[in-house]
């Protein structure tokens, strides 16, 4: 099994950059650093192609539709560079982990994430998830707000930590993003 195609999801613009709900985008940003610069696809995502060694044929993404419309963005890579779902995965924001956690699987249900149902909806749920926790509100009623809301300073050094970790991880991330999960959660 090699990953393709790497996806972040988060909401474009300056304002959503720090939320919860953006830690996709940031993991992709983390992955693209010194690897490869972004141009636009069909005005649906900034996609990046990998140029490094240690990484063969690999694409990094960020819809640039909004969370709930990412399904459009990653349809359309996945026709256009003819990449089945199996070699699809895509990194997201969890509040059923706690904070820094992070899990893989291949497939599975959505768990009410709005970018994973419109991901589910445009290509099937065969597709890899790297879940990064965020944790969870304390009410139900809050979740939007948290999931728009930025990390604290702590938390924000180590996801910076944590993030770094995933990029220096590249080719395990492409060929066995559950080893690496494993692995990240000893850090």
């Amino acid at each position: 099994m090699a990953i393709g195609l790497i996806v972040g999801l988060g909401n474009p613009g300056a304002s959503y950059e720090n939320n919860r709900h953006n830690v996709g985008f940031r993991a992709i940003d983390s992955l693209a650093s010194g690897r490869c610069e972004f141009r636009s696809m069909a005005s649906l995502a900034k996609l990046g192609v990998v140029k490094d060694a240690s990484a063969e044929n690999l694409l990094l993404a960020k819809p640039t539709t909004f969370m709930n419309l990412s399904g459009q963005a990653v349809q359309f890579l996945a026709k256009f560079y003819k990449i089945v779902p199996e070699n699809i995965l895509v990194i997201h924001d969890d509040i059923d982990l706690n904070f820094g956690n992070v899990r893989a699987k291949l497939g599975g249900g959505h768990g009410g994430h709005n970018g994973l149902k419109s991901i589910d909806g445009a290509i099937g749920s065969n597709y890899w998830r790297l879940r990064i926790g965020v944790g969870r509100p304390p009410m139900k009623s809050m979740v939007t707000s948290y999931v728009l809301g930025d990390f604290d300073s702590e938390q924000q050094e180590y996801l910076d930590k944590l993030l770094l970790e995933i990029s220096k991880q590249l080719a395990l991330l492409q060929s066995d993003p559950i080893k690496l999960a494993a692995q990240l959660n000893n850090i």
